[in-house]
């Protein structure tokens, strides 16, 4: 077969398993971040707000699609629900805005042993993400459904202070805790762990079931998805924020919860792991056999 016309298939049961490897890892990792104390400099709050080089890495070694929705979902389950709470129609803004930006960087990624294209996609994925969430940020003041909190000595104006906070998030965030292990992991992890799910790595030849990334459709579609994302917002904020609750495990302390949920992520994630090594084992079994 021509390499220019391969195609980067997925069976349903590898995409299931990218999808759950994906949302127990970064729903395992978001639980850490939950642990490390934030350090506030003035109007500027230094935090690990979330390790992004898990589902950057997923995303431009396997199907950036259900990597991305996987760790979205993980954080939902394993950050949110598991902790006894869980933001109505706030949670459809992070799940879309995430979605898109960690998918966006796997699409930007034709060659995973290309480090100039890892680094790229990989900080472009995280400046997606803190844009479209300023966005919102800014977009909710200007409708007035919050209030500016006026910071003193800064001017009184939420685009100087998304500003500078979307500076923040991605110079630290963007380059500890995406571009620098990003850009250690997916060489190395490249063609060592696709076999483990009886993929066969991805190559700059190889081409997704679907359009270019940057094809019309996929513009009008991730402008629709960010009007969506805003709206949700918009609404999570007024009276008609549905499925919004909090707090229902009485007796129980938040590090508790924290605790429990690294322990479901964790057993998850090894189960994977193992269901994984099992599959590829059968699969070596299976060419062997047919080799004699």
């Amino acid at each position: 077969m021509n390499t220019l016309s391969a195609r980067y298939t997925l069976t349903s049961s590898q995409k299931m398993m990218i999808f759950v490897l994906s949302m127990s890892l970064y729903g395992l990792s978001n639980m850490f971040t939950e642990l490390i104390p934030s350090v506030q400099l003035g109007p500027i709050e230094l935090s690990v707000e979330y390790f992004a080089f898990i589902p950057l890495t997923l995303c431009m070694l396997f199907h950036p699609l259900y990597a991305a929705v996987g760790a979205s979902v993980g954080e939902i389950i394993f950050g949110e629900l598991m902790l006894g709470q869980f933001g109505g129609l706030g949670e459809v803004e992070k799940f879309i805005t995430f979605s898109l930006a960690m998918y966006t960087a796997g699409r930007l990624v034709k060659d995973p042993t290309n480090k100039r294209q890892v680094g790229i996609a990989a900080i472009t994925g995280v400046a997606i993400h803190q844009l479209l969430s300023s966005i919102v940020d800014i977009v909710k003041v200007w409708v007035g459904v919050e209030e500016l909190e006026a910071v003193e000595g800064l001017a009184e104006s939420i685009i100087v202070i998304e500003g500078v906070g979307f500076l923040n998030d991605v110079l630290f965030s963007g380059i500890l805790l995406a571009l620098l292990p990003t850009l250690y992991l997916v060489p190395r992890l490249y063609g060592k762990i696709e076999p483990l799910l009886g993929i066969r790595p991805r190559h700059k030849g190889m081409k997704y079931d679907t359009a270019a990334w940057i094809s019309p459709k996929y513009v009008i579609l991730s402008v629709i998805l960010a009007v969506v994302a805003v709206g949700a917002e918009i609404l999570s904020e007024t009276e008609w924020n549905i499925a919004e609750w909090e707090d229902i495990f009485t007796g129980v302390s938040e590090q508790q919860l924290i605790w429990i949920s690294i322990g479901a992520a964790a057993l998850i994630t090894v189960v994977t792991l193992i269901i994984m090594r099992s599959k590829a084992g059968k699969s070596d079994t299976g060419t062997e056999t047919k080799n004699v």
